[in-house]
């Protein structure tokens, strides 16, 4: 059978083996283009769910607290009910027979420990898109107006994921690429370059 000219076989399921199915998490900073990217890995799957970290945590209306704001000890409690959501979607998808795509900023080493901690089953595939902190603003501003968010943390973020999980997964440099092709690589290349051990 041939593919359509403008159809590529995607090569993510062959990280699904007999003994346990996968996830793949995307993170990195905002502006990265992780929503954008995770949206086209997704639909290049045969079967498989994207979801969104930053939907997830909105789902609280009433008291919500975003991850960096106050009362802080309100803030972390909000962002373990976030990611123990994330990761029992996640579950609950994969075991349905669909390959779940996690779209979340994971700062840290312990809230990577967190997934995985709560994704026993999984073959767990991590990426980060790292294009640099100038390309994270300048995504930004070319944002729909309605999407643009204000945030100053950049240095900051930047210098603790490199510290925190400099050495785990792909850190994958997207500054020259599309998302299109940021897709394409993730497809081929994730299963050789971001399992978590």
């Amino acid at each position: 059978m041939r593919l359509p000219t403008n159809t590529r076989p995607a090569t993510l399921p062959v990280m699904i083996d007999a003994e346990r199915s996968s996830c793949l998490i995307v993170t990195g900073m905002p502006g990265a283009g992780k929503s954008t990217v995770t949206r086209l890995v997704a639909g290049r799957l045969p079967r498989s769910a994207r979801i969104d970290g930053y939907f997830i945590s909105t789902l609280i209306v009433s008291g919500r607290v975003w991850a960096l704001g106050e009362p802080a000890d309100e803030a972390a409690r909000q962002v373990e009910l976030c990611n123990r959501n994330l990761c029992t979607l996640a579950n609950n998808i994969s075991d349905a027979g669909f390959t779940p795509v996690i779209d979340s900023v994971i700062p840290d080493r312990e809230q990577l420990n967190f997934f995985v901690s709560l994704l026993p089953a999984r073959q767990v595939f991590f990426v980060v898109l790292a294009p640099g902190i100038e390309v994270c603003r300048y995504r930004n501003t070319i944002r729909d107006p309605r999407e643009r968010f204000d945030f100053d943390g950049y240095e900051a973020l930047d210098a603790d994921m490199k510290r925190e999980l400099g050495d785990v997964g792909w850190w994958f440099d997207t500054a020259d690429l599309t998302p299109e092709q940021t897709a394409d690589r993730i497809l081929h290349e994730a299963p050789h370059r971001a399992l978590m051990s």
